[in-house]
């Protein structure tokens, strides 16, 4: 448990299981990934680095990758969800495709190892 499951515990319904389905794909791609607060937000890291930050918001879930790069990678494929720089907002009745959550994690992984 951490503060990434604690937050996905709060939630209920269909958020519930959409930011189950994020931490589940985050810790199958990197399981030795651990749960703490990055920039205040319930996060994963990867050597000692914010890997995906959650966040839930009254209208919007937000998913942060600690990387305008990132971001800039995926945003093509992510036509009709809201961007800025460093967050990904979507909702539980719009949420992220699960091939863009793995190519997420996937490329802030690589960040990190190349920066380590």
């Amino acid at each position: 448990m951490g503060v990434f499951t604690d937050l996905i515990d709060s939630t209920d319904g269909e958020t519930r299981a959409v930011l189950q389905e994020v931490l589940d794909r985050a810790l199958d791609i990197v399981p030795e990934a651990i749960e703490d607060l990055s920039y205040g937000t319930p996060a994963l890291r990867y050597r000692g680095s914010p890997l995906i930050g959650i966040k839930v918001s009254a209208n919007h879930l937000s998913l942060f990758p600690f990387s305008p790069d990132v971001v800039a990678a995926v945003a093509p494929r992510l036509k009709g969800y809201a961007l800025s720089k460093g967050t990904i907002r979507f909702s539980a009745e719009q949420p992220l495709p699960t091939d863009v959550v793995d190519d997420i994690v996937d490329l802030r992984r690589a960040e990190i190892d190349a920066a380590k």
